[in-house]
């Protein structure tokens, strides 16, 4: 017992001297220290919670499920099928995914539930202290229950809390000042997100621009070049640095301008459905808390209700990315029966709201991802044998939809698209895919939207939230 105290000490001495140093060491140093820290605590949670999830899948939805998803080329390339051995026991193991999150969620960290970007979000603007250890913990195990059971979310939302909470927790030993604290959270929210997706450029400007719909933090620029990639390399270093849907459109050249004529057209379905997608999960929350009966019971009946439907359309299950991948190859795509590809977007929207915004623990950005994909790849469908100018390959529509989907509804456009260059190793995309994003994320502003509550209009507004004047 007396050892314990007297090691209790030398952490609280270590950390209040750490503390000193960092409260007096200019900028560059400051950043510097902070950034590495915090990006390879990022990066090894993001390991932690992929590895996590992936054994998590396999138990659940694999080897109780009877469902074989495919999977990312950068998490294996898996096939897939669209087949059940045991469809009988889809829903039941959804429906017991959405009971065990509920549980540890409300029982242990009720700020643990929904897509937990947010909620960092939130520290950024109110308190950078707040996020509780307890809660990434809880986040972390509810998340990979949640979507290895077939729940419908992404995984950037808890590597996103992970990783900001470990910012917060800096921020209490080392009692950093506020503006510290909110970089130290705010760096850590774009760090996670970019490990977990292989995109530590657009990591690090989501960092930027996430707190807010029409602003951008430049003082948080450095330190999130910094930590992203480290974070990066970190994740990179465990389980590989490729991209995570390969290089999809790698042999894709703008040169026909009439085909921008079809990128507007995703942009402006982009923005539309976007605004579907946030409409249709909100609603869900809201609807949620007003329902009576036990808040522990409700992910486990948005489960049940998607497991139901997955015997439709298994491509509502888990994160999706499988079927992203499929999505990108002419073959592949014609394979999937159009009335999926047409329908996709909305059920996954529905499945989302259902797994997530019922109390269930995930992110809703890979569910964007899957949505814009498909957007994308319906308008491909539809107009390849008819229309002039459509690519030989559907690749650059789905990766425009993705940019313009979530990048719009997300109030980060530059960001999220700079992501989806990185994550399919597409640059090439990024020229047509500016009219989209530009036309859908207009259609999103023009309505005051944002799949994200907790952001502040910009700067100025957020300091007033703060109670500072300037």
């Amino acid at each position: 017992m007396i050892r314990v105290a007297s090691g209790s000490r030398a952490l609280r001495s270590i950390g209040a001297s750490a503390g000193t140093w960092i409260r007096t060491a200019g900028y560059t140093r400051k950043w510097l220290v902070l950034g590495v820290v915090i990006g390879i605590v990022a990066g090894l949670g993001a390991v932690v919670f992929y590895v996590a999830l992936s054994e998590a899948t396999q138990l659940l939805i694999v080897d109780i499920g009877g469902y074989h998803p495919p999977t990312a080329a950068g998490d294996g390339g898996a096939g897939g099928s669209r087949e059940f051995t045991r469809p009988w026991a889809v829903p039941l193991v959804v429906c017991l995914g959405g009971l065990v999150s509920g549980i540890l969620v409300f029982t242990l960290a009720p700020e643990a539930e929904g897509h937990g970007t947010d909620a960092a979000i939130e520290a950024v603007h109110r308190d950078p202290r707040m996020i509780r250890v307890r809660v990434v913990l809880v986040k972390l195990v509810a998340s990979a229950i949640t979507i290895g059971s077939g729940g419908s979310g992404g995984r950037e939302g808890p590597t996103a809390q992970i990783s900001a909470g470990f910012g917060s927790l800096l921020a209490r030993r080392l009692d950093l000042s506020p503006r510290d604290g909110r970089i130290a959270v705010a760096i850590g929210i774009g760090s996670g997100i970019g490990a977990i997706f292989g995109a530590p450029l657009g990591g690090a400007v989501l960092c930027c621009t996430i707190p807010y719909k029409e602003d951008f933090d430049f003082e948080v620029l450095v330190p999130a070049l910094v930590t992203s990639i480290v974070s990066y390399t970190v994740f990179g270093s465990f389980l590989g640095f490729g991209p995570l849907f390969g290089y999809a459109a790698q042999d894709y050249v703008f040169d026909t301008p009439a085909q921008l004529v079809w990128f507007a057209l995703i942009g402006v379905l982009g923005g539309l459905i976007g605004l579907l997608y946030s409409g249709t999960f909100y609603t869900a929350v809201d609807l949620t808390h007003r329902l009576p009966g036990s808040r522990v019971v409700k992910p486990a009946v948005g489960g049940l209700l998607v497991g139901l439907m997955a015997l439709v359309l298994p491509e509502v299950l888990g994160s999706g990315y499988g079927w992203i991948q499929q999505s990108m190859a002419r073959d592949d795509l014609a394979a999937i029966p159009l009335w999926v590809v047409l329908l996709l977007p909305f059920a996954k929207i529905l499945a989302t709201s259902l797994s997530i915004g019922s109390g269930g623990s995930g992110g809703i950005f890979g569910p964007g991802m899957v949505i814009g994909a498909f957007t994308g790849a319906a308008v491909w469908r539809l107009l390849e044998p008819i229309a002039p100018g459509v690519p030989d390959n559907p690749a650059p529509f789905v990766i425009v939809g993705m940019m313009a989907c979530f990048g719009s509804i997300a109030r980060a456009p530059l960001a999220v698209m700079l992501m989806v260059a990185e994550m399919t190793g597409s640059i090439g995309v990024l020229a047509p895919g500016m009219i989209a994003v530009g036309l859908s994320y207009l259609i999103v502003r023009l309505s005051g939207k944002t799949i994200y509550r907790a952001q502040l209009g910009n700067r100025a507004e957020a300091r007033l939230a703060q109670g500072s004047p300037g």
